[in-house]
């Protein structure tokens, strides 16, 4: 589905990303980065922290250590093979295998950087990644990247350390993909290319694509899938505002509508619609749980209830 942007049609072809123009643009965008590093860091010692060891757990329950048996020890962790060849009597102990790998699969194309909100999708989504990306690192966990738009655009592997965060953030800011539309399926074709392992995979997005439902059935068997859709009023409803110059910020063409006819606007919601029931039907299908945010708007409650949730289905 075509992503819109434009304004009154005298003034259409001249909005420019503000942060573009910038005389000052470097120290401005690392400006940025270190705010939302900062916001980040907040949310996740005060808010996230326990709750993101809670829900997100590692491969399992691994071997560590036998050691000798003492009194009040369960008689059924003994190691029998053991005992047999030494006559101590010795118990099997267990610890959580952490080793989890998260990644984050970041819809940078350009509809993502326009709009009529104040902050863009990108903005947020970088935001987001640095949340849930802090929180796994400081879980020793890693945290890997893939940036894609018609095509994957830029992957980083997996690693952990708060410098790789920042570089995460980084990466998502100051995209600049090489294509304009977006193509999911080629983004979870190639994580499942990349990463042979079971991990947990963010896919932040608007989800206003079609045609990515095998891909998904697939990469849903490998990936703990957890779907992030970043939206904007401007997404799901078009405002009377006469007539308007609309732009297709992914393929180009240029329509010009008469947004006060009501026909018009209900087309536009009606397509959004179908677009959602039709995801939703999927995900539901596939046990993929959607957290909903809306630029403007503060999200730290919807990740609170997104967390209790999991914990609930994890218990």
């Amino acid at each position: 589905m075509p992503r819109w942007w434009g304004r009154r049609i005298r003034d259409a072809s001249s909005s420019v990303p503000e942060e573009t123009t910038s005389s000052d643009g470097a120290s401005e965008f690392l400006r940025r980065v270190r705010t939302i590093e900062l916001r980040a860091r907040r949310l996740v010692d005060d808010l996230f922290l326990g709750q993101y060891h809670a829900v997100f757990r590692g491969r399992g329950i691994e071997f560590d250590e036998l050691r000798p048996y003492v009194n009040g020890d369960d008689v059924r962790s003994i190691d029998w093979k053991s005992y047999a060849r030494t006559g101590q009597p010795l118990v099997r102990r267990y610890r959580e295998d952490r080793d989890l790998t998260v990644l984050f699969a970041v819809d940078v194309s350009a509809s993502q950087s326009v709009g009529a909100a104040e902050r863009s999708k990108a903005s947020l989504a970088a935001e987001l990644c640095a949340v849930f990306a802090l929180a796994a690192i400081r879980n020793n966990d890693r945290a890997g990247l893939l940036l894609f738009a018609s095509r994957p655009e830029r992957y980083l592997r997996p690693a952990g350390g708060s410098v790789h965060v920042l570089r995460l953030v980084r990466e998502v800011l100051s995209a600049k993909p090489s294509t304009c539309g977006t193509n999911l399926t080629a983004a979870l074709k190639y994580l499942m290319g990349v990463q042979r392992r079971r991990a947990t995979l963010f896919v932040i997005s608007d989800f206003l694509t079609e045609d990515y439902a095998r891909a998904l059935r697939a990469a849903s068997h490998r990936f703990d899938i957890i779907a992030v859709r970043i939206r904007e009023a401007l997404d799901e409803e078009l405002p009377a505002a006469g007539l308007v110059r609309l732009v297709d910020a992914e393929g180009g063409a240029t329509y010009e509508v008469d947004s006060d006819d009501e026909a018009v606007r209900a087309a536009y919601a009606a397509r959004v619609c179908a677009i959602d029931a039709e995801r939703k039907r999927l995900f539901g299908e596939l046990g993929i749980e959607e957290i909903a945010i809306v630029t403007g708007e503060d999200y730290v409650g919807t990740l609170l209830d997104f967390f209790r949730r999991r914990a609930r289905a994890v218990a």
